[in-house]
């Protein structure tokens, strides 16, 4: 069994412990952690403690995780829009709500679901049970093109490119504000947010290189159409880059303004647009575009 510890900062005292955890322990769901508070699993001051518990300052809650074994993901009919597809990969346009892959306490109606059916279980099995035929991915919000591989020589061809940071990822955004230049680059390392678990930010310490380069389509005034293109594809690269410099993306609760301006929009404003990579097996170069989502395309006739 897995044992969590955390120490409740003063700013979060009297807030509930269930709320409390969804927060600090993104990586694990909702309904997982609220099964853990009725398990007894969770614990203040070693004394078990239900969903309602209203936290003080300085309290140490313990959290213990079952240990778990391998879960059965389901093939699941979810309709997916295929913009290319042959026996060694496939190149899917991933809707708005979506999440890549399963995770703990998660483990149905995700892209891979989906992946499993559609290939009748034809995936590269490199990255396990819970991500097979998954090279990379996109946020949960995230609309675009990504990139599956069926077999296991493509994905660790695909995944050298990028490494090798040679695959073309060109993605479209709303951001707040008017920038300043036409064109520019970012360039920070990207790592965890050094007191919020579930945020990345540009880290000096401990974070990873990251370069992101952008160039203005169109300006609204308060807003800004524009390009991002990736360099490497750190968690999160651009919606922290961008809100780096004082223009987050329209939607972005978790790196921009808390209340959202644009009443139903829900997530980020980030579209991921251009994929181009060379073939692992005919070693030609292939791009793909994924068209704008139609929410997406409302907002820039509105704001034009």
């Amino acid at each position: 069994m897995k044992k969590i510890c955390l120490f409740v900062d003063p700013s979060l005292a009297g807030e509930r412990i269930d709320k409390y955890l969804a927060l600090e322990l993104a990586d694990y769901s909702r309904s997982f952690l609220q099964k853990q508070l009725k398990e007894g699993n969770v614990t203040v001051g070693d004394r078990p403690v239900k969903s309602s518990y209203q936290l003080s300052e300085d309290e140490e809650i313990c959290v213990f995780i079952p240990d778990s074994r391998e879960p059965d993901i389901l093939p699941e009919d979810i309709p997916l829009s295929v913009l290319y597809e042959d026996e060694h990969l496939l190149v899917v346009d991933k809707p708005k709500g979506m999440v890549v892959h399963p995770s703990a306490g998660h483990y149905s109606g995700t892209l891979v679901n989906a992946l499993l059916y559609h290939c009748r279980g034809n995936l590269s099995g490199i990255n396990g049970v819970l991500r097979p035929g998954i090279v990379h991915r996109i946020d949960k919000d995230t609309t675009g093109a990504l990139l599956v591989c069926k077999t296991d020589l493509a994905h660790r061809d695909l995944a050298q490119q990028l490494k090798d940071h040679s695959i073309t990822r060109r993605y479209r955004a709303i951001v707040h504000g008017n920038l300043t230049e036409d064109e520019g680059v970012v360039e920070g390392p990207i790592g965890r947010h050094p007191t919020e678990r579930k945020k990345m930010a540009v880290n000096q310490k401990n974070g990873k290189p990251a370069v992101t380069h952008y160039k203005v389509l169109e300006r609204f005034g308060n807003y800004t159409y524009v390009e991002c293109r990736l360099e490497t594809g750190r968690t999160h690269q651009i919606r922290v880059h961008m809100s780096s410099i004082g223009h987050p993306l329209l939607g972005d609760m978790v790196y921009g303004p808390k209340k959202c301006p644009v009443p139903g929009l829900e997530g980020q404003t980030l579209h991921a647009m251009i994929l181009g990579f060379i073939h692992p097996a005919t070693k030609e170069y292939l791009e793909f575009s994924a068209p704008l989502p139609e929410y997406f395309e409302k907002l820039l006739i509105k704001f034009r």
